[in-house]
């Protein structure tokens, strides 16, 4: 068991190289984050990340996140990372763990929507339900933990769009404006 929730994340980076935060848990928000990160690494992914106890719990998506319930989505988890890589965008450089291209690709807040559970003890027994309140994600969503890794999955509410592919239709930052190419 690592000391620090943060220990594998500080490991993995050489912070004299990498513009990436290094950082420490976080106190608890009122109002906690979520962050959509397409990451053009060795194969293009997206990250999704939750403010959960003072930390963003991570998972690789690699075929990001669906605003359609039809579509279940494997979501690998990751390291923790610092509640500062929320706004990270730029380059990992070449050698560096996940050396690539990072832009936001989506930010916003979210709330818990399992009665009678701390976000805490859903992600611990695999299975959280929230409402995301991003600037293109919204509404509900559940992740499930499997024996194959996580499954992402859009709820039936008024947000879902089955017929849509909404990576390919705003495919740009929410910060810079900028395509993950162009970084």
């Amino acid at each position: 068991m690592p000391a620090s929730p943060l220990e594998e994340y500080n490991r993995k980076r050489d912070f004299n190289k990498t513009a990436e935060p290094s950082g420490a848990k976080s106190p608890p928000s009122a109002n906690p984050v979520f962050v959509v990160q397409k990451h053009l690494a060795s194969h293009l992914h997206y990250d999704f990340r939750l403010e959960i106890d003072g930390v963003l719990k991570s998972w690789a998506v690699p075929k990001g996140p669906s605003a359609s319930p039809k579509e279940k989505r494997l979501a690998v988890a990751t390291e923790d990372h610092p509640i500062q890589y929320a706004s990270f965008e730029g380059v990992i450089p070449a050698g560096e763990y996940g050396a690539g291209k990072v832009i936001v690709w989506d930010r916003g807040t979210f709330q818990n929507l399992k009665d009678g559970k701390t976000l805490e003890e859903s992600y611990s027994t695999g299975h959280l339900v929230i409402n995301l309140q991003g600037e293109k994600l919204k509404g509900g969503y559940s992740l499930l933990r499997t024996k194959m890794g996580w499954l992402m999955v859009k709820m039936e509410d008024e947000f879902a769009r089955p017929l849509s592919d909404i990576l390919n239709e705003q495919p740009a930052s929410v910060i810079s404006g900028r395509l993950v190419e162009e970084i």
